[in-house]
């Protein structure tokens, strides 16, 4: 089993920065990649961006050049930077671990941008 913790989330105007963290413990061997998602109450949960274990990036379109996932393997830990929020940035932010046919899923963090 994984497990994954993110933390990092809050209130923030909008035009700030913020910087997620998602630590994984537990069975963190053979991981294919992590990634971070996001949901609004009563819409699908969107991808935001991944990392696999090569470091190869993936990016959604609507936060291209703003939001940018990195990771340190030593600490088994990925980052979400975001830069420049906007109001429409407010979800609950997801870290997601894919290892083999697996998915873990962490109990997600709370960003809340004002305008």
């Amino acid at each position: 089993q994984v497990q994954l913790v993110e933390s990092g989330g809050g209130l923030v105007q909008a035009g700030r920065s913020l910087r997620l963290s998602c630590v994984a413990s537990g069975r963190t061997f053979s991981i294919n990649a992590m990634a971070w998602h996001r949901q609004a109450p009563v819409k699908q949960r969107e991808l935001v961006e991944t990392v696999t274990h090569t470091g190869h990036t993936t990016t959604a379109p609507s936060t291209k050049d703003r939001l940018f996932i990195s990771g340190d393997n030593a600490k088994n830990t990925v980052y979400l930077q975001m830069y420049c929020l906007q109001p429409g940035d407010t979800d609950l932010y997801y870290c997601n671990l894919a290892q083999g046919d697996k998915n873990y899923w962490g109990q997600g963090t709370q960003v809340t941008v004002s305008s």
